[in-house]
């Protein structure tokens, strides 16, 4: 009888942030996975490059197209770094308004992973019941940019206007059932901190619902128990960073150990899991949107009692106020060149890192004192996962490499930049 020999297959599309852009190879013993090699490149957008040729703002809106699940959090790094370069200090209400926002895209993205990984594994019901609070979490990214997804809010130095005072509401027509509009703009009549702190209340609420679907699920822990487990020590050998490396025991989090913005007047907790395997890093992810929750109910709080400026006030590096344009020409001029030349960065280089969603999302800058960086350097937290994928994945199961992709949470805008 002739000996049986491993064979590849190309395997997905699986991962919805993985549509084509990801080459899975696999190397199979029957449907036991032997060797996993990942081939990435197949969505290069050069962001890195493109840097080079557009002024510090107009790199701006590039951060968003990153990770497009997690907008603000790429602006928040990009911001901070250009910051330390320019030695400008934020004011404190423009840091709360970012750290809000930044809780705020946390819940985008744990909401997207957690019904985007339900549906992987076969629990569809979980993915309508978190795209109903996305939709609302959206509202609030409109609410202040004008966009539900690819804001552009954070600017260098602060962001771009204040939290605003009214809500947009559905107007009556034909079509539309006067019951359900009026239950749609019931927590609509006030401003965007009364619509978020409408929203803060009811979440947790909505988090014991998503429990309810898969925590104790005998299905979903067959499915991700003892499943790609990667020790501390590992972890941290193969660069992992957020969920992936607390899920492992690790409690690191930049927010707590090099705190930026606001986070250091904020009260939280870091959750962390126990065995490393997928099961973990769920109730981690779980855990965190209780935790986002509360940091964002903290800055609604504060942002009440404290109004002020939400940007600097150097013409230079933020435009003036539309008012005094009108009557200024000095001011005028600054609007335009700000917009046509941008500023400059004195020279040097400067590193900023967040904790964004997916773990430590780093720019890395370096000027040569013009109005454009000299080079741009993005550490993706997704790359470094997606590179212990192999690791994760050998003597599984071809199901069980699907939770293992899932649980890494990659998105491959900011993978392939």
């Amino acid at each position: 009888m002739a000996e049986i020999k491993n064979y590849s297959l190309n395997f997905g599309p699986q991962h919805p942030a993985a549509h084509g852009v990801l080459r899975l190879v696999l190397e199979l013993d029957g449907e036991v996975v032997q060797r996993a090699d990942p081939h990435v490149g197949l969505l290069h957008r050069a962001t890195e490059k493109l840097a080079e040729y557009k002024t510090y703002i107009q790199s701006l809106p590039y951060m968003d197209r990153l990770d497009y699940v997690s907008m603000m959090c790429n602006e928040q790094a990009y911001c901070l770094a250009i910051e330390k370069m320019l030695g400008v200090e934020v004011p404190l209400r423009a840091k709360y308004i970012r750290t809000m926002f930044g809780e705020i895209t946390r819940l985008l993205n744990h909401l997207m992973w957690l019904g985007s990984n339900g549906m992987d594994l076969g629990a569809s019901t979980v993915l309508m019941y978190t795209f109903r609070e996305r939709e609302t979490l959206f509202d609030m990214y409109e609410a202040v940019s004008g966009a539900r997804m690819h804001a552009a809010y954070f600017r260098p130095g602060g962001v771009y206007r204040d939290l605003p005072d009214t809500m947009a509401q559905l107007k009556p027509s034909k079509v539309r059932n006067a019951k359900a509009l009026e239950e749609f703009n019931r927590n609509r009549q006030g401003g965007l901190l009364d619509f978020i702190d409408d929203f803060c209340a009811k979440f947790p609420g909505y988090v014991d619902e998503y429990e309810t679907l898969l925590t104790d699920n005998r299905i979903w822990k067959q499915r991700t128990v003892g499943i790609g487990v990667v020790s501390a020590e590992r972890a941290l050998n193969l660069s992992m960073s957020g969920v992936m490396l607390r899920g492992s025991g690790v409690a690191w989090d930049l927010r707590k150990k090099q705190p930026y913005d606001a986070y250091d007047r904020v009260e939280f907790d870091i959750p962390v899991g126990k065995n490393g395997d997928c099961y973990d890093r769920y109730l981690v992810r779980v855990e965190e949107m209780r935790q986002s929750n509360r940091i964002i109910k903290q800055c609604v709080d504060w942002l009440r009692a404290n109004p002020g400026p939400v940007i600097v006030d150097n013409y230079k590096i933020a435009p003036p106020p539309r008012e005094r344009m009108k009557t200024g020409m000095e001011d005028l001029i600054h609007h335009f060149k700000l917009f046509s030349e941008g500023f400059r960065v004195p020279e040097g280089e400067a590193y900023a890192a967040v904790e964004h969603p997916k773990g430590e999302f780093g720019i890395y800058l370096v000027s040569d004192g013009a109005n454009k960086p000299y080079r741009l350097k993005i550490r993706a937290p997704g790359f470094a996962h997606l590179a212990a994928y192999d690791e994760l994945t050998r003597g599984h199961m071809i199901a069980d490499a699907v939770a293992v992709i899932g649980t890494m949470d990659i998105v491959f805008g900011e993978i392939d930049r």
